[in-house]
């Protein structure tokens, strides 16, 4: 995609779903405490990374050892970010340069072609490579995790009957600032005031002539602003891919909070299937609920990808949107988490997710030190997926020690104690 702009992650399917309650009082009176706060803003200057120095803290690295092709491009990828003369911009950060950043990747290149041992693996990775981790929402390394997809949905580039419902490029009078974040709608008279609504935008038609390509459904282009990226299937089966071009300035609400604060869909029962067949029985709704959200993205047509803000593709549970205000781009992560998975019957059920993943993304939701956003894939599967994936979890980053003060070598090191928490 061409342009500077926020990624594929606009906003996660999770954070369209999950919601919050009044806290109840307790059979003692007391009330319940109020639920965290993964989106926190860190104090000015403060970065989202700090740097491990007691060894009983570091995660165990071994169970990160798997579908090492997947993890092999994802790095690819990122290596041919660090490419690119832009990426010198967002370095140093904290003690890490531009240079180490790239060897980092190139050395755990390296080593992960090179390792078929689980403890050795993490030995190596312990003796060589310097550990830091996410402060987390709550400075003790909390990180609330949630998932965004690809969907794919069917299309047209010309409006009928059936598919009557547009997705809009970039209009001229955004506008941006060089970082890709909006700052507003430039008037006639050249003053800067904040967008128009969604509300505004869709019932007094101010985009039209700006049309990109037309679905046959209000919530699934509603769901793909969330998401900022789709496959659109056409009527003569050929696809057309639509990616992430700007958003206003406007605030983004999520429907599902909304849903649950009105008692239309409980809170255990919130999912993205819940969503559609509470508005698939009440359509009169749609009216009501998608212009909380006053926040309206923009598209553009693509080829390959879906792509990350870093403008690189992004992997199935190999790519991570973060704050790229506050995390490096580019780097490597390991999380620890929970994530679903379909068992036999299609049966939804949740699994421990240990896995190193490449930070190629960002998003409207995902803000501060607290959060981080998995990206699952392209499709139906994936879709149900995301909309589950909401789970704590731990986000560390790895970087080659500075052999200048080290003293390290070649991958030599023996397994060590692991922390297995």
């Amino acid at each position: 995609m061409k342009g500077i702009r926020f990624g594929l992650a606009a906003m996660s399917i999770s954070f369209l779903l999950i919601g919050c309650r009044s806290p109840k009082p307790t059979r003692t009176g007391m009330r319940r405490p109020a639920k965290p706060n993964y989106s926190k803003p860190l104090p000015p200057g403060v970065l989202a990374l700090e740097k491990i120095t007691d060894p009983a803290e570091l995660p165990y690295f071994g169970k990160g050892l798997y579908n090492k092709q997947r993890l092999l491009e994802s790095i690819e990828f990122s290596q041919g970010y660090f490419r690119k003369p832009s990426s010198l911009r967002y370095f140093p950060y904290l003690d890490i340069t531009h240079e180490r950043a790239q060897q980092s990747l190139e050395e755990f290149k390296i080593l992960l072609m090179n390792s078929d041992n689980e403890e050795r693996f993490h030995g190596q990775i312990v003796s060589h490579f310097d550990v830091y981790r996410s402060i987390g929402y709550n400075n003790k390394g909390t990180v609330f995790f949630t998932g965004y997809c690809e969907p794919i949905y069917d299309g047209s580039l010309t409006p009928t009957a059936q598919f009557c419902y547009p997705l809009y490029k970039l209009p001229a009078d955004l506008v941006k600032d060089p970082e890709g974040k909006p700052l507003g709608r430039r008037t006639a008279a050249g003053d800067i005031v904040p967008y128009h609504s969604r509300r505004k935008i869709e019932s007094e038609g101010l985009l039209r002539g700006q049309e990109l390509v037309y679905l046959k459904d209000k919530l699934e282009a509603f769901i793909v602003h969330v998401q900022g990226s789709a496959r659109i299937k056409l009527p003569d089966g050929s696809e057309y891919r639509v990616g992430y071009a700007g958003k206003t300035d406007r605030p983004y609400t999520s429907i599902g909070k909304e849903l649950i604060k009105d008692g239309k869909i409980r809170k255990d029962k919130m999912s993205l299937s819940a969503i559609k067949q509470f508005f698939a029985a009440r359509p009169d709704e749609l009216e009501n609920y998608l212009p909380r959200n006053e926040s309206f993205v923009f598209f553009t047509q693509t080829e390959g990808g879906p792509y990350g803000s870093i403008g690189v593709p992004v992997t199935p549970y190999r790519s991570i949107a973060t704050d790229k205000s506050v995390f490096p781009r580019g780097c490597l992560s390991f999380m620890k988490t929970n994530v679903p998975t379909f068992k036999q019957g299609g049966i939804l059920s949740y699994r421990k997710f240990e896995s190193f993943a490449l930070d190629q993304d960002t998003g409207g939701a995902i803000r501060s030190a607290g959060r981080a956003d998995i990206f699952v894939g392209t499709g139906p599967e994936a879709e149900i997926l995301a909309g589950r994936t909401q789970a704590e979890g731990r986000l560390y980053y790895i970087f080659v020690k500075d052999r200048r003060t080290s003293g390290t070598g070649t991958f030599d090191a023996v397994p060590v104690a692991r922390n297995t928490e």
